[in-house]
Order: C-alpha cells, then structure tokens, then sequence
C-alpha cells in the first residue's frame, strides 16, 4: 500500500447507531435515493472512539475508514503508524496516537434525551475513564419551518431529591419546567461543561465537538417510542450514583450569554478578503479548540496542529500533496501535523469549521 503520509486525509460519511431518530439530512448529503430518517441520526468524523450502544456491543462502531490517496485506512491504525506526523510529536508525546478529540455530525428528527455527562475529573475518579464529555455546538441549520434551538443548564434547578422524584416517576412536565429554550441560529457557538444537563431541540443541524468519550447519563426514558434499556440510562451504575454527575447551578440568561455562548473573534487575516475567527481557545477550555476560516480569494494556510476541517457553507478545492480536493458544504478532511500548508481556493466562497485537539 503507498505511503499514506504527505497527503490530505478525506473522511467519508461514518454513520453510527443512536437511540434517537434522525438523519434525513446526512443521508441528502450521501446522495442517498430517498432520504429517509432512522437510527442512524450521526455521522462520526475522523474518530478513533468505539460508540456504546446497549444490545450492539459486538458491533464495532464508532471507528472511522478514511481515504488517503484513494486508499481506504482504519483511522485508529493510521495515526497509530506514525503518531508524530499525523498528531505532532508534542501531541503524541503526551496523548500517545490518541487525538482526543471526538467530532459529529448530528441531524435529529426529534428533541433527543434529556442528559448529562460526566467532567474528566469525575471519570477519571470514578469511573476509570480517561475522558469525560464537556462537548461543544456549532450551529450549521435547521429543517425548513423549524426554529432551531437547546436545552443549556438548568434555569430553574430542583433539588437533588426533586430531580431523583422526576427521574423515578419520568415527570417528563416537571424536567422540562426546569429548562428555557434557548433559541440559536446558523453559525452560534456554544460550550457545553461536563456535568450540565442539557438537550438538542427536533431539527437541528450542527457539528458537535467533545472530549472522546460516550459516557452519558440519560435521565429521560424514552423518545419517539423508543424506550432506553437499563444500561443505557445510567452507565450501568444506578441513579443514586449519576445525580452526582449533575450541576445542580442555575444557569440564568446572563451566565449563558458569559460562560456557554462562544462568539466569533477574529485571530488572523488570511488574505485581502479571507479571514479565520477563534470560536473556543483555550481560555474557555483545555479539551479542544475550535475556529472558523472565512475563504472568499485563494489562500495558502498552514496551522500549529492537526485538526479536522468542515466545510460548514459554499464550496472550494483543496490542494496538498500534489493533490487536488473539490469539497461541497458538509464535506470533511483531516489535515496531519505533518502536512504543510493547504492552498485553497473558493467558489466562489466557503466557510471551513477547524476543530483541533487538545494541546500537547
């Protein structure tokens, strides 16, 4: 097989199995006959994280194919082939061939669960988990004649035995009463702690960027008739020990606006009209960054990592390589550490969502 270094790494659709219903629009983007929704809802991109799912434990879910070179590669084993050119010799000093970074495409039909996750440091000590799940949205759309919008934190928080009744009894009234929708738009950011409980609304379209780890509490049973077997509601613990995952703060409209809300601030000019934003750096998180190149004439760029780039609006080709890449809204690709600088051209304009991993 040719050597699978000094080119770009393109990542075809990677859909994964959820217990929620969703993915009309993914399938649109494939090229599928009839789109359809289903449990297929997420598209995994450039992941190296299994995907866990009660019932489909034999399945071995989660782990990206890419295409390099018109070559398929299992991503786990290609950065694991060379961890310092595809990650950074930093990077892999630290985190081994391990990116940790976890990032989705995630196109629900219907408002998902009712969840939390659990903070690094409380996976770290409790359960025995490298990672935890603070994650992260980037706003790309919504289907037509739907507002989008989340749940965030609790604006009104129970107490601790009010929201075990809640649980127990799925006062489905009462745990809703205890969030405001957040309205959001195309191209809003927001940061999502671990411990926050929160919600996707119905329709939604967006990239979701998170610490790798599935770890999730779903404290609500069952959505779209799909009720939630046992293993899949409290990580196979029990509730008493998930209220502990919870922050029990409030997070009224001011504290959302200061500590969840990510807006766009410019970091660099990449041309006479083309532009990249800082959307989460790390004075907001050490989990993962996150910016935005806003190319309208022909740039070359180059970056201080590896990251993985959607493009999120317009088109444009990509060249690295000595190859050449025509990428259409949705489309996505790794580029290694190694790599160098990618010329890019639009066509006649593009947005590019870079989502990079944790500092080595």
């Amino acid at each position: 097989m040719p050597d699978p270094r000094g080119k770009l790494v393109l990542l075809p659709p990677h859909r994964v199995w959820r217990t929620y219903q969703g993915g009309r629009n993914l399938d649109a983007l494939a090229g599928v006959d009839a789109p359809a929704d289903s449990h297929f809802p997420e598209d995994w991109v450039a992941s190296t994280t299994r995907a866990v799912n009660a019932g489909r434990e034999s399945i071995r879910e989660g782990v990206s194919t890419v295409l390099v070179g018109g070559e398929s590669h299992d991503f786990a084993a290609l950065l694991a082939a060379d961890p310092a050119y595809f990650l950074g010799a930093a990077h892999a000093a630290k985190f081994g061939a391990h990116p940790q970074l976890l990032v989705k495409l995630l196109d629900p039909a219907i408002r998902l669960h009712f969840q939390a996750h659990p903070t690094a440091e409380f996976a770290r000590r409790f359960l025995g988990a490298a990672s935890g799940k603070t994650e992260a949205y980037h706003v790309v759309g919504a289907r037509p004649g739907l507002t989008p919008y989340i749940y965030l934190g609790f604006q009104r928080p129970p107490s601790r035995a009010a929201l075990r009744r809640m649980i127990e009894t799925q006062d489905i009234a009462a745990l809703e009463a205890c969030f405001d929708k957040i309205p959001v738009q195309a191209g809003d950011t927001y940061l999502v702690p671990g411990g926050v409980p929160h919600a996707l609304g119905e329709g939604i379209f967006l990239v979701e960027i998170q610490e790798p780890s599935d770890l999730v509490v779903r404290f609500e049973f069952e959505r779209g008739g799909y009720v939630l077997p046992e293993p899949a509601r409290f990580m196979g613990r029990g509730l008493e020990f998930c209220l502990d995952v919870f922050d029990f703060s409030a997070w009224p409209a001011a504290r959302l606006a200061t500590e969840a809300a990510c807006p766009p601030r410019r970091r660099r000019a990449l041309g006479p009209d083309s532009y990249q934003d800082n959307l989460i750096g790390p004075e907001r998180t050490p989990c993962f960054q996150v910016r935005k190149s806003h190319v309208r004439g022909p740039v070359t760029k180059a970056e201080d990592s590896a990251y993985i780039g959607i493009v999120t609006a317009g088109a444009c080709t990509v060249s690295a390589g000595g190859e050449t890449h025509r990428l259409k809204a949705c489309d996505k690709f790794f580029c290694p550490a190694g790599l160098g600088a990618l010329q890019i051209e639009p066509g006649p304009a593009a947005e590019i969502l870079e989502c990079y991993p944790p500092a080595g």
